[in-house]
């Protein structure tokens, strides 16, 4: 699930973090950036779930409208086409996805069902909703792009939604769109109603991810001043002060790669920190940023400090 972009991320919110708070407890500060990954398997189950959560609420109200003493014909036989949906039926019946819920404790939707009722609300008063109902056709595709289209335009960008799990953890605000491009890929690939392929994936791709996190968190935080002093001279036109705490954060981290990460290639850590900066600092910060970068590597060549392993690796 987990990619190195994303490790970047919370490794540079983890140390931006420490500077705001003055902290130098560096395991301290490690278990908390590993935490807050873990936590990014919690989001995913906890979006996935609200699926399978809004499917059973729709079927508890069907069942209890048709028990009603003066039920209407309409109530007496419904239009069970939504919850007989092939795609929730599957993720529901998946042991996969049960287990997981069960092993993390992920009990958010028994506790917060006000936000299930709201989303099936807004499911069943959208255009998608009214067209999938009309049409008696029994057909696992349509049921499929069906859910990837409420989960896409209804259920992930909603504001009250977003809001609960902003403030269920803060460091899910970054993690949200890791997570629903996951689900949405993954309900993509399911083939059939009897597809027993679907399944919670691993947090990280293998160990050397997660060993990635360590060694960028530490190698970075315990090279602080080091770091500092390869591009402090690369800035004649600004006053060290000036430029801004992530920038100077995201140019540590890109010379911690150059020179303490051998098999990670010189364009590729270039290309993502520009990335970062393009998305977390100021606009002018990926130019600033990409010409101090650009003239390190041509420094380093020189100097033969760039020591990379493989093929095409500068």
């Amino acid at each position: 699930m987990l990619n190195r972009r994303h490790i970047r991320v919370k490794v540079m919110q983890t140390i931006y973090a420490m500077h705001q708070n003055n902290s130098d407890n560096l395991d301290k500060e490690e278990k908390f950036l590993f935490q807050s990954i873990e936590n990014i398997q919690d989001l995913y189950l906890i979006m996935l779930s609200a699926l399978v959560e809004i499917r059973k609420s729709e079927e508890d109200f069907i069942d209890k409208s048709s028990k009603k003493h003066l039920a209407t014909k309409e109530e007496r036989n419904p239009n069970t086409k939504f919850i007989k949906n092939q795609v929730l039926e599957l993720l529901e019946e998946n042991n996969s996805l049960s287990i997981a819920l069960e092993d993390r404790k992920i009990t958010n939707w028994k506790n917060n069902d006000d936000y299930i009722l709201l989303l099936l609300d807004e499911v069943k008063n959208s255009e998608l909703y009214k067209k999938y109902m009309e049409t008696a056709v029994n057909d696992f595709e349509e049921d499929k792009q069906f859910i990837i289209d409420i989960f896409s335009e209804i259920i992930a960008p909603n504001e009250k939604l977003y809001d609960y799990l902003e403030d269920n953890k803060l460091t899910w605000v970054d993690d949200i769109p890791l997570v629903n491009t996951m689900i949405v890929k993954q309900l993509k690939q399911i083939k059939s109603a009897n597809d027993s392929s679907f399944f919670v994936p691993k947090l990280y791709k293998d160990a050397d991810d997660k060993d990635f996190v360590k060694n960028l968190f530490r190698k970075t935080v315990l090279n602080n001043i080091e770091l500092g002093k390869e591009f402090i001279d690369k800035t004649p036109n600004w006053d060290a002060e000036r430029i801004a705490e992530i920038d100077t954060i995201i140019l540590k981290m890109a010379i911690c790669e150059f020179l303490k990460f051998p098999s990670i290639p010189v364009k590729v850590t270039i290309n993502e920190y520009l990335e970062l900066a393009k998305e977390y600092s100021t606009p002018k910060s990926s130019i600033f940023i990409n010409g101090i970068l650009d003239n390190l590597v041509k420094e380093y060549q020189k100097e033969n400090k760039l020591i990379k392993t493989g093929r095409g690796l500068m």
